[in-house]
């Protein structure tokens, strides 16, 4: 009888009985086919629970780790027990292409194999029998295989039925009996009587076996290339005599490597002198170090160098003995700019840009950092880079990124054409390519599938050293922070490549570098190139027009207009004043873009013949935007033809024949129209024109389109007539946004709502924790159940997924409950930074409802921390007021006494945690109700008109000394109104000594020094110099003189003096009362004449004045 015939007695387990007992007849031939037979029966066992268990739902895939992953399985399956899952599937997928299998593995692949099929049985069985594993039981022999070809295991698998297929099993159970088998698992777990043991593994062996299968995965075989426990004589202490846990040979029978295996307690410092004493013995018997290698089995370390640095995983062979020989076989780099090909970059700051990096690389530096103006051929000093590095033997296989598909395309194209011998793959189109190509190109996202996959390990295209050098195109911050997974798995070199100004970067992708702030490894400006003749400079026309800077006011229309308004907007809640930011986003006006259009035709740079507009591309906001412009630039020039001006962006099929036509002199478009297509990558260098139709608000992205423009073209307006300059129009305050704001370079990485989510949920775990809240029943069940949904999100993550491996001794640290108990600054920075970026955005869930969440959890921290939530709490009374007009709506309806509670500022008053959770809890399912769909566009005619308009003679270089200190003060105040502390003043609201400190650090640090703040203000308090700069909420105000503006014993003139009022501080954010005696008050005569019979009411209306005053100068 094997450990298996206890299945045989149940007909339901037929499924996966006769498989589980195929598994462990196996073992007597071959224990690779054993692993594989048993991932085979766990797969069908795994099959059987799901379509029985009506708690379990299947996921989207149903692979089996997928299955396996899936939270709901994680929840009634022990995290030791899925721990061995995990084992087994690795070992089975290692099984299932060949690789070795020793006979403890396959032993304990039926070991956990036999204790899932056990956890069923325990589970739904009607008569649960205690039984365990009993090696005793297995059929070995002396004949057993160790390792099987790759052919073998596939005639093995072609050899066995097909699985039945997972959906039509789920369907056949119905749902009565799926829901009997969950009764009886439900109540098994409560059974006392029989408690379910699982089998556990010491620390030490689920050690060795991580460490095994990460070898194997690797490429090694165990008692050829790989052995363990080799003496090693010579050393310093004790006997001399010590044991290499691990050693890596190469096909020549020499030593590559050691592998020193550590606990996960011990600092990997301990055993870095260890393998290194390790290695200088071995140094005496064979002439040389061997590369050292620490692991715990969770985390690997390399040491080849003077540097110790973490890896993902271990070097194959191949790559071991390319590191080796390269000790003897890699040339000095040495007087660099002789040896580059000047008919690839030939310029004398190309040379210097790559003699650089190598200096960088010679200095055993890892990272380096170029920064390039658009234009000056960063591409071509890559090929440069790579075809110096190859020949001098530091690099043979390179990875190169970017974040678009023809930018990967267009480096692709160029590295082909000018290294015609080095073998070139576009990862994009041909996977089967990359094993065998030198380079490979690809973008972030498909580079990131590739390496973690969660399924077949066996099948990733790349192993960890398998790339030397890594290229990654327009390198900032938040391409590293959002694609970090990729520098972590790959242990190569990296040289980051971008066009934004050094000054620009920042600090944070300095950091990433291991660079100085300011200083990339080689720069060279558009200013430089400029000087040199490479690149041409720009002047700008900066153009303010009138509705998209200050918006439509309806009381300031004409009778005309006004009747056009109410046409327009008859059926939609639109309010009487628009806001400026919606028009060209939503609301398209006509004489806006018959503006923008004129001043182009007429001001902007003609072709030879001056008969028509040069190669132009207009920036728009987007596809609805873009259109509109193409329309009336042919309903105002139907002579032009309509090919003269096209929309190209990712919505038109057939843009590249658009793109390939804008490129060619002679041929239509002549105006390109683009949405966020041509903003990098396509070189056009006819282009003289460029038009910022649209804010932007990232400088790396505002160079990058600059950059469009800035390219030499010779002989443009005829012989000998190159392009000098170009033209930059900007309606988008672009110019003047990076003036005054200089430090709003790169783009942000914008952190998940899932991250957000899990972050603050640790802090507020790490707040309830204090003293205060330990008589609170409500605040302590609260804090444990955060814990409990923070610990299960961890225990869900898959330990297949190699950036799960990086981390992973924090995964298990925090996967216990007791680790919860006492978190500290530095443990919850821990969590958050390792563990948040590992969880996915979960699409179960509506976005709004998540985002009110987080709303929420801002606001009971705030609470809980004696911070202000004024802009959340804003937040949430605007989403009630929304509920509110839909009150119809049943659920709304129900829950209509908390939305009118939470619109009323009072009641935040006295809200407390308990609250805060009731209303989030009540509130955040209604939100599907509310119009997520974007807003239709209108289309209207309102007379715009020019406010300014700047021409600037001189290329635009240096953006920090451009604008005074009082300019960069005023624009700094009034764009950045949501920050807590100058919101505050703009709501009216008491500030904290932490709001003080905030707006000292703005003022002093930021934008200026405390000398420029006396020397502008002299010593005006700060809160009153914000309040002047940014005016009072009409809203806000309206709400505090809302008693005079609705008192019935007022008349209308007294009323409309009260709206003056209003006016005058919204506008100027103060009013002193001397004031009221001049201009614009003195036409309603004397103040004590107006209010003569009502006294009182005006000494309020003053008092309130005053607070509004006083406010702004008063700190807690």
């Amino acid at each position: 009888m094997g450990n298996f015939s206890f299945l045989l007695k149940n007909d339901e387990y037929e499924s996966f009985s006769k498989p589980c007992i195929e598994a462990e007849n196996m073992i007597a031939t071959s224990t690779v086919a054993t692993a594989f037979m048993a991932r085979r029966a766990l797969e069908q066992a795994v099959h059987w629970i799901y379509s029985h268990d009506s708690y379990l739902e299947a996921p989207y895939r149903a692979t089996l780790s997928s299955l396996v992953w899936d939270d709901d399985f994680r929840d009634i399956v022990d995290s030791e027990l899925h721990k061995q899952i995990v084992l087994l599937i690795r070992w089975g997928n290692h099984a299932a292409h060949g690789g070795e299998i020793k006979e403890r593995e396959a032993i304990l692949a039926l070991h956990h194999l036999y204790q899932f099929v056990n956890f069923i049985d325990y589970c739904y069985s009607n008569e649960f029998v205690e039984r365990y594993f009993d090696e005793k039981c297995l059929p070995l022999s002396a004949n057993i295989k160790y390792r099987e070809t790759p052919q073998s295991m596939i005639k093995l698998q072609d050899s066995l039925p097909e699985l039945p297929d997972f959906h039509e099993q789920m369907a056949a159970q119905s749902v009565e009996v799926q829901e009997t088998y969950t009764e009886k698992r439900e109540t098994a777990a409560q059974r006392q009587d029989v408690p379910f043991h699982i089998e556990q593994l010491s620390e030490a062996e689920t050690r060795k076996l991580f460490i095994d299968i990460d070898l194997r995965l690797a490429g090694w075989i165990f008692e050829e290339n790989c052995r363990v426990e080799i003496a090693v004589d010579g050393l310093k202490h004790g006997s001399g005599i010590g044991y290499c846990d691990y050693v890596l040979y190469g096909k020549n029978g020499k030593i590559l490597a050691i592998v020193e295996a550590k606990k996960a307690s011990v600092n990997p410092e301990v055993g870095e002198v260890q393998v290194k004493e390790y290695a200088e013995a071995l140094e005496k018997h064979i002439g040389y170090q061997p590369i050292c290698f620490i692991t715990n089995g969770l985390k690997h370390y390399i040491l080849d160098g003077p540097n110790r640095r973490q890896i993902a995983g271990f070097y194959s062979q191949e790559e071991l003995q390319l590191v080796m020989d390269r000790r003897h076989l890699q040339k000095p780099l040495e007087d660099i700019s002789s040896k580059i090909r000047d008919d690839i970059s030939g310029r004398h700051y190309q040379k210097h840009a790559i003699a650089s990096v190598c200096e960088a690389f010679s200095d055993h530096r890892r990272q380096a950092l170029l920064v390039m103006a658009t234009g000056a051929g960063k591409t071509r000093t890559a090929v440069s880079l790579v075809d110096i590095l190859s020949r001098h033997n530091w690099v043979k296989n390179v990875l190169f990124l970017a974040d678009r598909t023809s930018l990967v395309k267009q480096a692709y194209d160029s590295f082909r054409k000018l290294l015609p011998d080095l073998s070139v793959c576009n990862f994009l189109e041909d996977k089967e390519g990359a094993q065998s190509s030198r380079m490979v190109f690809s973008t972030y996202p498909t580079m990131i599938g590739a390496i973690s996959g969660q399924e077949e390990v066996n099948q990733r295209p790349f192993t960890v050293g398998h790339f030397d050098l890594i290229i990654i195109d327009e390198s900032h911050r938040s391409i590293y922070q959002k694609y970090k997974s990729i520098f972590d798995y790959f242990d190569a070199r990296i040289v980051g490549l971008t066009a934004t100004p050094r000054q620009d970067l920042d600090k944070n992708t300095y950091g990433f570098f291991n660079l100085e702030n300011g200083v990339p490894t080689y720069a060279y400006d558009l200013e430089e190139a400029v000087k040199d003749g490479y690149l041409v400079a720009y002047h700008s026309i900066e153009t303010k027009l009138k509705l998209p800077t200050d918006g439509l006011h309806y009381d300031d229309l004409s009778e005309e207009e006004k009747e056009h308004f109410d046409s327009k907007f008859e059926d939609d809640s639109c309010e009487k004043d628009i806001d400026g930011s919606v028009f060209n986003s939503f609301i398209f006006n006509k004489s806006t873009v018959e503006i923008v259009l004129n001043e182009l035709m007429t001001r902007g740079i003609q072709t030879a013949s001056g008969d028509e507009i040069g190669k132009t591309i207009i920036f728009a906001k987007n596809h609805d935007h873009a259109e509109y412009i193409r329309g009336i630039f042919n309903n105002r020039y139907p002579e032009k033809g309509s090919d003269y001006a096209q929309v190209i962006d990712y919505s038109i099929k057939h843009y590249q024949t658009l793109i390939d036509d804008f490129k060619i002199k002679e041929k239509y478009p002549q105006i390109a129209i683009s949405v966020d297509m041509l903003d990098t990558g396509i070189d056009v260098p006819e282009v003289v024109n460029l038009v910022f139709f649209k804010k932007v608000r990232s400088k790396t992205k505002f160079w990058q389109m600059i950059g469009r423009g800035t390219r030499l073209c010779k002989d443009l307006f005829g012989p000998e007539q190159d392009k000098e300059n170009f033209l930059v129009f900007d309606y988008g305050d672009n110019f003047d946004y990076f003036r005054a704001d200089p430090r709003d370079g790169e783009g942000r990485h914008i952190v998940s709502l899932t991250q957000r989510l899990f972050n603050i949920k640790v802090d507020l775990i790490r707040e309830l924790q204090g003293l205060q809240y330990q008589e609170d029943q409500f605040a302590r069940a609260y804090r444990q159940q955060l814990v409990s949904e923070l610990q299960g999100r961890i225990e869900s993550l898959n330990e297949l997924d190699f950036r799960v491996r990086m981390v992973l001794d924090t995964v298990y640290s925090y996967r216990k409950l007791e680790s919860w108990q006492n978190l500290t600054a530095v443990t919850s920075e821990t969590i958050q930074k390792n563990l948040s970026p590992l969880l996915f955005d979960e699409d179960k869930e509506d976005e709004m409802a998540r985002r009110f969440d987080l709303w929420l959890l801002h606001i009971q921290l705030g609470q809980l921390t004696a911070k202000s939530s004024t802009v959340h709490i804003s937040q949430v009374m605007k989403t009630a007021r929304a509920l509110s007009a839909i009150g119809n709506i049943p659920q709304v309806f129900e829950q209509a006494e908390i939305i009118r509670k939470v619109q009323e500022p009072e009641f935040w008053k006295e809200v407390n945690l308990s609250d805060l959770e009731k209303i989030r809890l009540a509130i955040r399912d209604l939100l599907q109700f509310l119009d997520k769909t974007d807003r239709k566009p209108y289309y209207v005619n309102f007379e715009d008109r020019i406010l300014s308009t700047v021409h600037e003679t001189t290329a635009f270089l240096q953006v920090n000394d451009l604008r005074s200190y009082n300019e960069k003060v005023e624009h700094y105040l009034k764009t950045h109104l949501d920050e807590e502390s100058i919101s505050k003043l703009y709501h009216n609201k008491k500030l904290t000594s932490d709001d003080m400190l905030a707006l000292e650090k703005l003022l002093w640090e930021k934008l200026g020094s405390k000398a420029d703040y006396q020397s502008h203000y002299e010593n005006k308090a700060i809160p009153r110099l914000v309040r002047e700069i940014i005016g009072l909420d009409r809203e806000s105000a309206n709400r505090i003189f809302s008693k005079f503006l609705s008192d019935e014993n007022l008349n209308a003139r007294q009323i409309s003096f009260v709206k003056l009022i209003v006016d005058y501080i919204v506008e100027n954010g103060f009013l002193e009362t001397k004031v009221l005696t001049q201009e614009p008050f003195k036409s309603y005569g004397s103040v004590q004449l107006l209010f003569q019979h009502q006294l009182p009411v005006l000494r309020n209306i003053v008092q309130i004045i005053e607070l509004i005053n006083n406010r702004a100068g008063e700190a807690a």
